[in-house]
């Protein structure tokens, strides 16, 4: 089956991959958290309101830095499903956009990656660094499409 794409389309494959990466790690919290709420005690069932980040004072570290990863994931990300949608749309998704899209979605990954294990801050600042460095010149490029 052969696929056609629309002009400007090339960037929703980093915006897919990027959705793919939130939803791992949508698994990956609840697949510790669950385990680590019940090893606390902690009835869900039983629980009325408060927040995840409640949870920070009596799950360890390490559970936690998987959730806070994926709240992450809801942030800037956000700023790049936008801009990488105008680009398609406006027909500037191909090319160094696209490239730029991936390049993105790879420093997301290897924050991602790092947040949930080692959680060393300089690298998960430096990656989030350049990413945002990527973010912004995808924005330019937006704004110069659009304006």
């Amino acid at each position: 089956m052969e696929q056609h794409m629309m002009i400007g389309a090339a960037i929703l494959k980093p915006v897919v991959v990027l959705a793919g990466l939130t939803m791992v790690m949508w698994l990956w919290m609840y697949a510790t958290r669950i385990p680590a709420m019940r090893a606390a005690g902690i009835d869900a069932k039983t629980m009325v309101g408060g927040t995840g980040k409640g949870l920070d004072e009596v799950l360890p570290a390490k559970v936690q830095w998987i959730a806070h990863n994926y709240n992450h994931l809801h942030e800037a990300p956000t700023v790049f499903y936008a801009v990488a949608l105008v680009l398609a749309l406006t027909g500037h998704g191909d090319g160094m956009n696209a490239t730029l899209g991936w390049a993105y979605v790879a420093l997301r990954v290897l924050h991602s990656l790092v947040q949930a294990t080692s959680n060393r801050i300089i690298v998960r600042f430096s990656l989030f660094a350049l990413s945002s460095i990527v973010l912004i010149m995808l924005t330019v490029h937006a704004a110069i499409a659009v304006f």
